[in-house]
């Protein structure tokens, strides 16, 4: 028995880590999903938004292996429908998005009533009054992280770490739809009605989720997004 035999190889074709998705060595963390998806483990969401950024905008220049889905999510992107797996792990591991870079999707402007039953508790978690919390959480641009929790929901980043709110201790049995809310370092904007602990900040008469409407969803990965506080019966 030739050595490597033993392991079905041959002498002289040892495989290369670069081929092996898997392999130890810098930059993010790659697992295989079956034959033909790699999932990327990251520290952190800021990581993930750079990462498919940076996805997005080699596979619209031509530059990324056919990939029939990209999906973010809060530490995690998975690349499924991969036609090369190593060759994409080769280029992934070459990857260093700019974290700090300006998200390049679309703008959507959300018109809210900011008269939640959380406000005027999370304006004291702040030390603000409750009109000061509505021109903090309107003053950043949003950006949609990834997608979860229902059809439509979007985990937007962008309000500053210092303003972070736990969930409410006691989850509501209903939460209606469109509620805009706050919890950990993401606002979110309920699709339709459902239980949830998120602080309910205000709320808006803008569809989140349509299927007449194409894509059903409003709020994609890479969206960004503006707050804007209009009176009640404003459209």
């Amino acid at each position: 028995m030739t050595a490597g035999g033993a392991a079905g190889g041959t002498v002289g074709q040892a495989r290369d880590p670069a081929d092996d998705p898997a392999a130890d060595g810098p930059g993010p963390v790659l697992r295989p999903v079956g034959e033909r998806a790699l999932l990327v483990e990251l520290p952190d969401p800021a990581e993930v938004t750079a990462l498919y950024g940076w996805l997005r905008e080699r596979q619209s220049a031509g530059e990324l292996p056919p990939v029939e889905e990209i999906v973010p999510a809060a530490h995690t992107v998975l690349l499924d429908g991969v036609a090369d797996v190593p060759a994409l792990a080769r280029l992934l591991r070459t990857a260093r998005p700019d974290r700090a870079a300006t998200a390049a999707g679309p703008l959507i402007e959300v018109p809210t009533v900011y008269d939640g039953a959380d406000l005027a508790e999370v304006a004291a978690r702040w030390g603000v009054a409750p009109e000061e919390a509505v021109r903090i959480h309107t003053a950043p641009e949003y950006v949609v992280a990834f997608c979860g929790f229902a059809p439509g929901f979007g985990y937007l980043t962008g309000l500053p770490a210092r303003y972070e709110v736990p969930r409410r201790a006691t989850p509501r049995s209903a939460v209606p739809a469109g509620s805009v809310a706050l919890a950990g370092p993401y606002t979110g904007v309920y699709p339709r009605s459902s239980p949830g602990g998120w602080q309910l900040l205000g709320r808006t008469a803008l569809p989140l989720w349509d299927t007449a409407r194409t894509p059903a969803a409003l709020l994609a990965p890479g969206t960004r997004v503006r707050f804007t506080p209009v009176r009640a019966g404003s459209r």
